[in-house]
């Protein structure tokens, strides 16, 4: 299975709405910015074609993946576009299950303590709190003090960078960034700011240095 700490910063963009003729130039923004992990939602029209575009110019360090995955059929085109994520708003046991099968990174959605330990039981690499404005600081709180030590707990739902500090330090360890972050049709300056917003604010929150920008695929053309 794909282990997660191997991709950068822990932050998933989420592109839902994404224009597959928009895929290549987003995606590209989001790399040079410093994210390395990407979503694409499947519940909007195109998400295959994304995937495989930005799996096409993505650099050797970066995950790309489908979200809203909610059938093992999904499953095997997310994996068949070149997609190694699965991001899904629940816990089915037989959806993880397949997607651990195929070596992606398995990362469902969760909002009490059964469905954590379920999926985690079921080979989730991270937990997505989902909708992390209901579950709020409190109960990201609770679930950590009960979840097994190491427990990769990644919010998703209204994450903004001024809220990366205070769902850290309540024990958060990566987030889901998706409307904050990209909007359909969004000018490609305005996503490439928000997105250095977010990477800012994660090494601002964690005290480690930014790294050095690294060529991408943009460049080597």
């Amino acid at each position: 299975m794909t282990e997660l700490q191997t991709f950068g910063p822990p932050l998933a963009a989420i592109l839902r709405g994404l224009a597959p003729e928009h895929a290549r130039a987003a995606a590209l923004v989001l790399f040079e910015a410093g994210f390395r992990i990407v979503e694409v939602p499947l519940n909007r029209r195109g998400a295959l074609y994304c995937i495989e575009a930005i799996a096409a110019v993505a650099p050797s360090d970066a995950l790309v993946g489908g979200g809203t995955v909610l059938s093992t059929r999904e499953v095997d085109e997310v994996h068949a576009a070149g997609g190694r994520l699965m991001v899904a708003p629940n816990c089915d046991a037989d959806v993880m299950r397949r997607a651990a099968e195929r070596g992606m990174a398995v990362v469902p959605g969760v909002a009490t303590p059964t469905e954590a330990f379920n999926a985690l039981r079921w080979r989730a690499s991270a937990l997505k709190i989902f909708p992390a404005e209901m579950v709020g600081l409190a109960g990201l709180k609770a679930f950590k003090s009960v979840l097994p030590e190491g427990t990769p707990l990644w919010p998703v739902g209204g994450v903004t960078p001024e809220s990366i500090a205070p769902w850290l330090a309540a024990g958060a360890t990566g987030f889901g960034i998706g409307s904050q972050l990209f909007q359909p049709g969004m000018a490609l300056h305005e996503l490439g700011r928000r997105a250095r917003d977010f990477i800012a604010a994660w090494h601002a929150a964690t005290a480690e240095p930014m790294p050095a920008q690294v060529p991408t695929a943009a460049h080597a053309e």
